[in-house]
């Protein structure tokens, strides 16, 4: 499962400068990670071609993030659409072969869907575009401030009743066997990136990613 949560931290390190810098060619890269997963997956080495599943499962959040931070990344209530984009062909694929792949891509898109909805509960989603959209000084100030906010009590008990509800689940799907174990680790992923998250809000927000 150290593969998951390596998938699922690297676009908060690799994907978010480069997409803010080169969209287009962040989008394309997609067709370098799918192509590499079809090839693992065909591979009869059990490692490999888990492995293969797991960058197919990967390359639709890469491309889905490409899109949204690349052009959409002022409006937050594209967020979710935008990352879903896949969710019927992972839902049918979750039977097939291919059922690790689109376990990936499910547990991602509930971290996200669940970091989203922690955003709004602690009322923090306007600041999202107005520090996207500040100039780099400005913008570490809105990012510390919302770092602030949500060390209020209310915000973080909301924030601690979320993280408590997506250990649960990692917990309960852990044994479920391989397919909750993916899914599983990309939730907990989540809760440790966002975890990251707040802390370089607090500390270093220019080390965030996001300006």
């Amino acid at each position: 499962m150290v593969i998951s949560v390596v998938l699922v931290a690297l676009p908060v390190f690799l994907q978010a400068p480069w997409v803010r810098f080169a969209p287009a060619s962040s989008v394309l890269f997609t067709a370098v990670l799918l192509a590499i997963g079809l090839g693992l997956e065909r591979r009869s080495e059990p490692r490999l071609r888990h492995l293969g599943l797991l960058l197919v499962g990967f390359s639709g959040s890469w491309l889905a993030g490409s899109l949204f931070w690349g052009w959409a990344r002022l409006h937050p209530l594209w967020h979710l659409p935008i990352e879903a984009f896949a969710l019927p062909l992972a839902l049918a694929g979750l039977g097939s072969r291919w059922r690790l792949a689109c376990g990936f891509y499910l547990g991602s898109l509930i971290g996200t869907a669940s970091t989203d909805a922690a955003i709004a509960a602690t009322g923090l989603m306007p600041l999202w575009p107005e520090a996207l959209a500040a100039p780099g000084g400005e913008a570490m100030l809105v990012l510390h401030a919302a770092g602030l906010q949500v060390l209020q009590p209310a915000c973080l008990a909301l924030v601690a009743g979320f993280a408590a509800l997506l250990l649960a689940a990692s917990r309960w799907l852990w044994q479920r066997g391989e397919l909750g174990q993916v899914v599983g680790a990309t939730l907990i992923t989540t809760l440790a990136v966002d975890g990251l998250f707040l802390l370089l809000a607090l500390l270093a927000p220019g080390l965030t990613g996001l300006i």
